[in-house]
């Protein structure tokens, strides 16, 4: 992934699975074209039109794991081919292709130089790093956020920059040796072994290494004789009984990939969820939690709130008191940011007990698009804040929310957050967000949910499935309508904020639960 920090997946797989303001939303997340790539593009996003539904419970434990797909074959078989081939018919948003190749081993000195000379055996299991493989794929299975190293096959060296993977509702995991780990094994949920005549190999395998890694005609031959064809006997042929199904033919064998496809959407159905409806029933009737805190209600407070919920208010006003609000909850949520004692002296040489701030890093991270809003008031009191995006929408025809964009700053795993949107409804949208950050190792008690105003169902929702995040808003309503808008409410903020009224593309938590990402 490049160097900014997480997207939502591999880059190689967002090539081929974003949306931006004003871009046409789909109303489900499996009514893809096949022909039409499920993403949209600006110039500096790419978003997801089919989005990822919720991994994990009302109490936002894990609850399902992505299906994992082990592709194994001879070198040159077509193992690719027949994972492009199911990811293509599967025609499902967040499918992450995980390459063993990716995991070869760190070679020494001596080994390089054996490797320049075709005289290294990468087709033995021990040419793999298999302790940090099963580790990775574990992390992405459980739906963590993980780094793949980048393999140079010219240089046999990795690269100094990993890719950053997250978000895999199904898994496909190809290699020669997919079948020789036993931890290995046990992640997989359905095993495909690729075969293909050894003669159609091994003029693969020569196109292949000559054209695209850079070996000469030779050194292919000596490599394929010496290596190749005997681990094919030994390692590889053998777990072909291991195997779920076998593909004869590779990516050419329709049938056989028709069948697989089958067995992954059924097993997807099973797995399918409903959040928001759980949280949407549930009977909240103990106090409000003491994670949360209500900028206290002064009367300026109240005259911007009366501002800005009177439905007559023009739209510059509207923009100018929430700005006004917004900057007061900023305000009040870095109080609750960790500080510790510090002396200075002043310029008339005296010395000052003050506090600095007690952390390493501060990052706000906005979910989209009204959350945004509230970027330019924490950059006003907060210097050089790091700042990161979600995008989360509503499937219209199941009502769940479902993730469909992501960027955060690297290393966000040690800083405290700021998370940021406009209002909260049933929590739906909230909990998502901190359920990508927690993936991400941000500790649960360095989240701040940041909110203009918020529903008793919301703060019960978020306090309950993650009791260590503190909860900061400026005033609290009692209520949901029949269409889960907060009662009495402040209307849809986005569109009265960016001036979309009737905008059915983009509408936040109140209208949508955050349909904005």
């Amino acid at each position: 992934m490049v160097g900014y920090g997480t997207d939502l997946i591999g880059e190689d797989s967002l090539d081929r699975l974003l949306p931006s303001a004003g871009a046409p939303r789909r109303k489900s997340a499996t009514s893809l074209s096949k022909t039409e790539p499920p993403l949209l593009r600006t110039g500096t996003r790419t978003i997801y039109t089919a989005g990822r539904p919720p991994w994990y419970d009302e109490h936002g434990a894990q609850s399902k794991e992505a299906f994992v797909i082990g592709l194994c074959g001879g070198s040159a078989s077509g193992k690719t081919t027949v994972a492009n081939k199911i990811i293509e018919a599967l025609d499902v948003p967040w499918v992450v292709l995980l390459s063993m190749d990716s995991f070869y081993k760190v070679l020494s000195p001596e080994e390089q130089a054996l490797a320049t000379k075709n005289d290294y055996n990468f087709d033995h299991p021990g040419a793999f790093d298999f302790e940090l493989l099963v580790s990775t794929l574990r992390k992405l299975k459980q739906g963590k956020s993980v780094k793949i190293p980048v393999y140079d096959f010219t240089t046999h060296m990795r690269h100094k920059d990993w890719k950053n993977v997250y978000g895999a509702s199904v898994i496909i995991f190809e290699g020669i040796m997919s079948f020789a780990d036993k931890e290995l094994l046990q992640l997989l949920d359905m095993k495909i072994f690729v075969d293909a005549d050894s003669d159609i190999r091994l003029v693969r395998r020569l196109r292949r290494d000559i054209t695209v890694r850079g070996r000469d005609i030779e050194g292919v031959i000596k490599q394929y004789n010496k290596f190749v064809k005997p681990a094919f006997e030994q390692y590889i042929e053998p777990t072909m009984r291991l195997a779920d199904i076998v593909v004869p033919r590779g990516g050419g064998n329709m049938v056989a990939i028709d069948l697989i496809v089958q067995h992954v959407h059924s097993q997807l159905e099973e797995r399918e969820l409903s959040v928001r409806a759980l949280l949407a029933s549930a009977q909240q009737t103990q106090p409000l939690p003491q994670t949360l805190s209500v900028l206290e209600s002064t009367p300026q407070v109240r005259g911007l709130h009366t501002i800005i919920r009177n439905k007559e208010t023009s739209r510059d006003e509207f923009i100018f008191y929430s700005k006004r609000l917004m900057r007061l909850l900023i305000e009040h949520a870095l109080t609750f940011l960790p500080s510790q004692p510090c002396s200075v002296q002043t310029p008339q040489g005296h010395d000052y007990e003050g506090c600095s701030y007690n952390g390493k890093g501060i990052t706000g991270v906005s979910i989209l698009r009204a959350g945004e809003t509230m970027e330019p008031a924490l950059r006003a009191v907060c210097k050089d804040v790091r700042i990161g995006k979600i995008l989360i929408q509503t499937n219209l025809d199941s009502g769940e929310p479902e993730l469909h964009y992501l960027r955060l700053p690297k290393d966000i795993s040690e800083d405290h957050v700021i998370l940021m949107d406009s209002t909260v409804s049933t929590g739906a949208a909230a909990m998502m967000a901190v359920r990508v950050l927690l993936d991400h190792e941000v500790q649960e008690n360095k989240i701040m949910l940041v909110s203009l105003l918020m529903a008793e169902l919301g703060v019960h929702s978020v306090a309950y499935a993650f009791p260590k995040v503190k909860i900061i808003t400026t005033a609290v309503d009692k209520g949901l309508d029949d269409f889960l808008h907060v009662i009495p409410g402040i209307g849809d903020f986005g569109d009265r904020y960016f001036g979309t009224d009737g905008f059915d593309s983009w509408s936040d938590e109140e209208d949508q639960e955050q349909l904005p990402h």
